[in-house]
């Protein structure tokens, strides 16, 4: 009786959200200009329903992986650090997943917590340190879009930006060690007898049991966050802050002529920023260094932003609003200190 009652709590939270959202498209849609049903439809209706799709592939690959038993084998890639930093071979498994779905791997992890094989601290470490797979998973995109357009200004960018993503993994894995050697750890058996794979008769029963569940409870979150960042951001909120967050930060350590790669590029549209860089070095204004120190400042500038706007519906579907935000904030928090970190070295040591 319990379990149904929460069933049809779950589904009523599902329908409130849904009300909700409805009351503030149909306010964007009276009240906003430029807000009109094809602007919803295909500016906000077609991310969002793409954003759910894969969410709800990252819940189904999640599931598949831990319930046919090939966590264990996942788990052999980044084991021994893993087991260093005091997470375990659950949080190692779903770190090799994301070099290939960072939704899948949230989505384990979140399963991993609630079904209690992980703790809260070791669910807020391992998904910091999925950083270093997302960067990777990401990279060959990136690296083409930069490299033409800023030569080795680009090389130095990237260079820059692993070595923060390095220095903030290796102390992630220190602070690991050190905070969570102690704690309980989701094993899976990695030198003992492997678990027994459970055929897909049970896969599916396990889904069909779930899935519904963890579906309704994500979409509940994720459409009224994302549909209210989408009327935050065509009210100009983004533009402004990331124009007045450059302003304030790049007038007083760079060139003038650096703010415009900036704020052309990121506040912008990406690979512009890059563009306007290349252009800004061919014509002499600025030097490598200037290039590169400028794109490092513009990402420390942007990215927060855009993490908010793209980032914080799906994390806070895939996890809960109040958990997902503090994730997100951490992650930014730390991503931005080791770019600082990385760039002030660089423009001191390199003339």
């Amino acid at each position: 009786m319990a379990r149904h009652r929460s069933g049809k709590g779950g589904y009523l939270k599902l329908w409130v959200s849904l009300s909700v959202t409805a009351a503030m498209i149909v306010a964007g849609l009276v009240w906003m200009d430029g807000v009109t049903p094809l602007v919803v439809a295909t500016r906000m209706g077609k991310p969002l329903l793409r954003l759910i799709c894969f969410i709800s592939m990252g819940l189904v690959v999640g599931q598949v992986i831990e319930s046919t038993g090939w966590t264990r084998h996942l788990a052999k890639v980044a084991g021994p650090l893993f087991r260093f930093a005091g997470l375990g071979d659950r949080c190692s498994a779903a770190f090799t997943t994301a070099f290939v779905s960072g939704v899948a791997s949230n989505a384990m992890l979140y399963g991993f917590y609630k079904d209690g094989s992980i703790t809260r601290r070791q669910l807020f470490m391992a998904n910091l340190l999925n950083q270093f797979p997302a960067y990777f998973l990401h990279l060959p995109t990136t690296f083409f879009i930069v490299i033409p357009l800023v030569g080795k200004a680009g090389l130095v960018y990237f260079g820059l930006t692993f070595a923060a993503l390095m220095l903030r993994s290796t102390l992630l894995l220190i602070v690991g060690h050190l905070t969570l050697s102690g704690e309980r750890v989701g094993e899976c058996s990695v030198d003992g007898k492997a678990p027994t794979a459970k055929g897909w008769h049970s896969v599916m029963e396990g889904l069909a049991t779930r899935f519904p569940k963890r579906v309704a409870n994500i979409v509940t979150w994720v459409i009224p966050i994302y549909v209210a960042i989408f009327f935050v951001h065509r009210l100009g909120f983004f533009d402004f802050m990331n124009e007045a967050l450059a302003h304030l930060a790049i007038s007083k350590i760079m060139p003038v002529e650096s703010l415009s790669v900036v704020v052309l590029g990121f506040t912008a549209e990406f690979s512009s920023g890059f563009a306007a860089a290349g252009a800004l070095l061919d014509a002499g204004v600025l030097t490598v260094k200037q290039t590169a120190l400028a794109l490092v400042i513009g990402n420390i500038i942007a990215f927060p932003i855009r993490a908010v706007r793209h980032q914080l519906p799906r994390y806070a579907g895939i996890f809960s609003p109040v958990m997902g935000t503090q994730i997100l904030l951490i992650g930014q928090c730390l991503r931005i200190f080791s770019l600082m970190t990385a760039g002030v070295l660089y423009y001191f040591l390199v003339p």
